[in-house]
């Protein structure tokens, strides 16, 4: 017999039953069994007992569980069942690992009955929490992409694949596209045990990159017996195999193709197999056109349209192919042939002639393909030509000239030139024209509007006229003063040409030559006429100066007056505050600025002192103009200073108030200089105020008897001194 086990060392309290005792023994009608079951879920275990006697409990791993219904410090566990048919069932809700152990289901010992027990294992299974498939390359990590790794051709790839936290550990199985892969020396598999009854496994698969791997799927699939096959766990990547595109080609142009100008064309450059695929780039003469391309798949395709221009003759388009792994890009050219006219002819030539002369002219056809031809019509007639020639243009195409001469009649006034150029297999054409005049000189050149010898005042408006007759082409009028070009506007009228000048006239315009010149193409130089203005003008300015320029009473001096250049001369005269005064010596004239005079003379005065401040004016007068200019000035004569005496001589003040003594002197110069004395003592401000000096004034605010006394204000300037005394008298 099979002791029971008593919890925690505490005997095993046996009950007795509360039902008649038989002499039938108990038994198990339905034993335990073994049961495995999915974490999160619930487990039964199953026990019933025939004739029960004694009481039931379960134990799990050799520790009770209790004989109550609700089981301590087992919240997931209860008995339940029917005592009265001897059903214990354990039940397990939310299974998880920590209640994978041995179950016993126990009955304790009664009358005429032994204990019994009878043991089943609870296994709980746990699915993987997590598949994941990692990518290395000896030894360097592959970023996924979308599930996708890029890896080169014959390049070793690892798969890692691991399956995280099973229960029981789970099964790796490796899978190329569909199709399970066996085990082999390129596989690796670890079973790695945790601590909480869980397990990782990891297999690594290595391969070697082919072209045959490109696009395939690579899947690590978890068998485990707590997944379902319908919803297996699995982690899949697809290998992508890098390698170099494939040779381009172009579609849309066959070699010897002729284009022709303005012809739509559209190429489309393919390169097919590169991964990634291959990037196309268009080039036209080593210049780079076209970047844009569209992929499908492992394939590339770049279209480039144009409309075909005379400059593409001869010019190479490439396109060339590249992607990431490439050593070098790879190329496809092709040369185009275009067909296509001249664009211009251009005539050069001379577009003026003069009588009996021959003239040579060439027309230059624009690049053609095939080289044009061309032809000459001069007045609306056809002309033969002096031949032309062929030479290859750097452009593409051919470039023709030709030649040909005018001898120019007398009775011509002009010549109309036509050149075209034809490109016969276009059937297209272009022309120009050209037109060559005769040239005849024009008449000489007439001034009007003026008779040399009369006068212009200064200041008044003067018009000059002149005109040219006839010439082919009409003349240009130009306008010189003194040789200095002058703007002036030109107009036509019949068969002449006019051009008029209209000026204020000054003092620049006395003696000076106004021409006027005509020429056009005929003439070798200029035809012209010219006249020569007489203008009657004041003075700018007149300038008086004194010598010497200090001036004291009872000295001489001598005032100049000089006048600027005035045509005819001015005549000078002097004012004395208004009066007039004699000269000495006239008026003298010299040579001056503008073809005029300049004027002077000169005054003498005696120097007194009440001359400073009288006022000495020169007029000068130009008789023809009956105008007169005038300057003056203000005569400064040098003496000391003077006082201008008091009323008394003596100032009375009284004690303790105030007094203010105010003197006045003149002199020239006027800044003068005061000083006080009093008693011979010089005198000064007093700190306190009550004696002030401000220059000729003496200021007592405040009178004391010691004030009284003999003042003395000298006053000085640059010419002397004078001196005023005052007596103060304090009561």
């Amino acid at each position: 017999m099979i002791p029971l086990v008593c919890p925690l060392g505490v005997a095993l309290l046996i009950m007795i039953a509360h039902h008649s005792v038989t002499a039938t023994k108990q038994y198990f009608r339905t034993h335990p069994t073994n049961l495995q079951v999915l974490e999160g879920s619930e487990a039964l275990l199953r026990c019933e007992i025939t004739n029960l006697a004694g009481s039931v409990q379960w134990v799990k791993d050799g520790f009770a569980l209790g004989f109550s219904e609700k089981i301590p410090g087992y919240p997931r566990y209860s008995m339940i069942g029917d005592r009265n048919y001897g059903v214990f069932n354990l039940r397990i809700h939310n299974a998880s690992l920590e209640d994978d152990a041995e179950f016993q289901c126990q009955v304790g010992p009664a009358k005429n009955s032994d204990p019994i027990r009878t043991a089943a294992n609870l296994t709980v299974i746990s699915p993987p929490s997590s598949i994941d498939i990692e990518a290395s390359s000896y030894g360097t990590i592959i970023a996924k992409q979308n599930n996708k790794v890029d890896v080169k051709e014959n390049q070793d790839l690892m798969l890692s694949c691991t399956i995280a936290n099973s229960k029981p550990a789970a099964e790796i199985k490796w899978y190329r596209g569909h199709v399970e892969m066996k085990a082999s020396d390129n596989r690796h598999d670890v079973v790695i045990p945790l601590d909480n009854k869980r397990f990782t496994v990891s297999s690594n698969l290595t391969i070697k990159a082919s072209a045959n791997d490109d696009l395939v799927d690579y899947t690590c699939r978890a068998k485990h017996q707590a997944l379902s096959p319908d919803h297996p766990m699995k982690s899949t990547v697809q290998v992508s195999v890098l390698k170099p595109p494939g040779e381009p080609f172009i579609e849309g142009y066959s070699k010897g193709e002729r284009l022709r100008s303005g012809q739509e064309v559209e190429l489309v450059c393919r390169s097919y197999g590169g991964n990634p695929p291959a990037q196309l780039i268009w080039y036209k003469n080593n210049r780079q056109v076209v970047s844009q391309y569209t992929t499908s798949g492992r394939d590339s395709a770049s279209t480039y349209r144009f409309k075909v221009q005379s400059g593409d003759n001869k010019a190479r388009l490439r396109c060339e192919a590249s992607n990431t792994i490439s050593d070098k890009s790879l190329k496809k050219e092709l040369d185009l042939t275009v067909l296509f006219p001249p664009t211009q002819v251009t005539i050069a030539g001379p577009t003026e002639a003069r009588q009996g002369e021959i003239v040579n002219f060439q027309c230059s056809s624009a690049p053609s393909n095939p080289a044009a031809e061309i032809r000459w019509t001069i007045d609306g007639r056809q002309k033969r030509t002096n031949g032309s020639s062929q030479i290859p243009s750097n452009e593409g195409g051919w470039i023709t000239t030709s030649n040909i001469s005018i001898s120019v009649d007398s009775h011509k006034r002009s010549f109309s030139l036509l050149c075209q150029g034809i490109n016969m297999q276009l059937a297209d054409n272009v022309m120009t024209t050209h037109m060559l005049h005769i040239l005849y000189p024009p008449s000489k050149p007439v001034i009007s509007g003026y008779i040399e010898g009369s006068v212009i005042p200064a200041g008044s408006s003067q018009k000059l006229l002149c005109m040219s007759s006839g010439g082919n082409p009409p003349a240009s009028l130009i306008w010189f003063k003194n040789d200095k070009k002058i703007n002036s506007q030109t107009k036509t009228i019949n068969n002449s040409v006019q051009s008029e000048l209209n000026i204020i006239a000054n003092i620049t315009d006395n003696q000076a030559i106004y021409r006027c010149e005509a020429q056009n193409s005929a003439t070798d130089v200029p035809l012209l006429d010219s006249k020569i203005l007489s203008v009657h003008f004041l003075p700018e300015t007149l300038k008086i100066r004194v010598e010497p320029k200090a001036l004291t009473a009872g000295t001489e001096a001598t005032l100049f007056c000089d006048s600027s250049s005035s045509n005819p001369p001015v005549r000078l005269g002097w004012y004395k505050d208004g009066i007039p005064m004699m000269s000495e010596g006239g008026v003298t004239n010299q040579p001056g600025l503008w073809g005029g005079k300049i004027s002077s003379t000169q005054v003498k005065l005696n120097i007194t002192q009440d001359m400073n401040g009288v006022k000495i004016a020169c007029q000068g007068t130009n008789e023809a103009l009956q105008r007169s200019i005038n300057e003056a000035i203000e005569l400064q004569v040098l003496f000391p200073p003077k006082f201008t005496p008091p009323p008394s001589s003596t100032a009375v003040g009284i004690e303790e108030e105030s007094l203010v003594i105010s003197l006045i002197a003149t002199g020239n110069p006027s800044n003068i200089q005061y000083t006080w004395t009093k008693e011979g003592s010089p005198l000064e401000d007093h700190d306190n105020q009550r004696i002030i000096i401000d220059g000729p004034t003496l200021n007592f605010t405040k009178l004391a008897r010691d004030d009284s006394g003999l003042y003395t204000c000298e006053a000085l300037n640059s010419q002397g001194s004078a001196t005023i005394n005052i007596t103060v008298v304090v009561e």
